[in-house]
């Protein structure tokens, strides 16, 4: 018999965790759950323990952090994993185990835009960061992914014993859309059903902080693994800007540091397009 894992990473969830543990052993009651508790100041851990579930503590703070213990500690055939804030309906955890184990799917992705996000989900920002952030990311790295935030995924045995994460926090949901990607791993997705927090209950990723960090990382993967696409991107804008001086410099009003910028720009877009070839030669994933 396969062995599933639910896997549900939690901080201060004390307010909702007892439903969510709920909701999974109605859904999949063959299932091994697993609480991993990151710090809470609640009563998290001991509500956990309660519903005889067994909960691991990460003392390293950080989303991330508790994603890259839950997938190097945990034995399993396939791991689900959930938020503990009682946003994601647990009901099609068995459908994401099946395409696992049975289609071979190396992650399922639970899409939330595609269903009531939207019209549940109380801070815009939110939903205008996920709307960019997954567009950068099927820009620059492929289409496979519809909703590259969703904290609700199924995962193979080989994704997750792959999957070595360099993100500590909020960027860890795309850090594993960017690695399944760029791996050219198959991916599935699946439209879940998506409620706001309850009442009382406040997510912990900050808008602009996080939203900052998440666009950093897409830079660094775009740079670290696609540096040719990265490289010539660059080389290309400084081209530009070489090929409006110069005929300015020389025609439209002549002068010397106008032709001098426009000459500094032609060099340096060769030079950041011989360095992505090169980057692209030697490259490490």
């Amino acid at each position: 018999m396969k062995n599933i894992a639910i896997l549900i990473p939690c901080y201060n969830e004390e307010k909702t965790l007892a439903q969510v543990l709920l909701n999974a052993k109605k859904a999949f009651p063959e299932a091994s759950v697993y609480v991993f508790d990151n710090n809470s100041t609640d009563g998290t851990g001991d509500i956990a323990r309660g519903k005889g579930v067994q909960v691991i503590e990460e003392p390293r703070q950080g989303k991330g952090n508790v994603v890259e213990a839950m997938l190097r500690k945990i034995e399993a055939d396939c791991y689900i994993m959930v938020d503990g804030d009682d946003t994601y309906d647990l009901s099609s955890a068995r459908q994401m185990a099946k395409q696992v184990l049975e289609e071979n799917v190396d992650m399922v992705v639970g899409d939330r835009l595609a269903g009531a996000y939207y019209s549940e989900n109380k801070r815009p920002f939110h939903g205008f960061g996920n709307a960019v952030v997954t567009f950068l990311v099927r820009l620059l790295f492929g289409k496979g992914i519809k909703d590259v935030m969703t904290g609700y995924r199924a995962f193979s045995r080989r994704f997750a014993k792959s999957f070595k994460p360099r993100t500590h926090g909020f960027e860890i949901e795309t850090e594993l859309s960017i690695f399944a990607l760029y791996r050219r791993m198959k991916i599935a997705t699946m439209t879940i059903g998506y409620r706001d927090r309850p009442e009382g209950c406040f997510s912990k990723l900050n808008t602009y902080r996080d939203g900052i960090k998440i666009l950093a990382l897409i830079a660094r993967c775009f740079f670290r693994l696609r540096p040719l696409a990265a490289m010539s991107t660059l080389a290309a804008l400084f081209f530009l800007v070489s090929a409006v001086l110069l005929p300015v410099g020389f025609l439209a009003v002549p002068t010397t540091p106008i032709i001098m910028a426009g000459v500094v720009f032609l060099v340096l877009s060769i030079f950041l397009l011989a360095t992505g070839i090169l980057l692209d030669a030697f490259k490490k994933e």
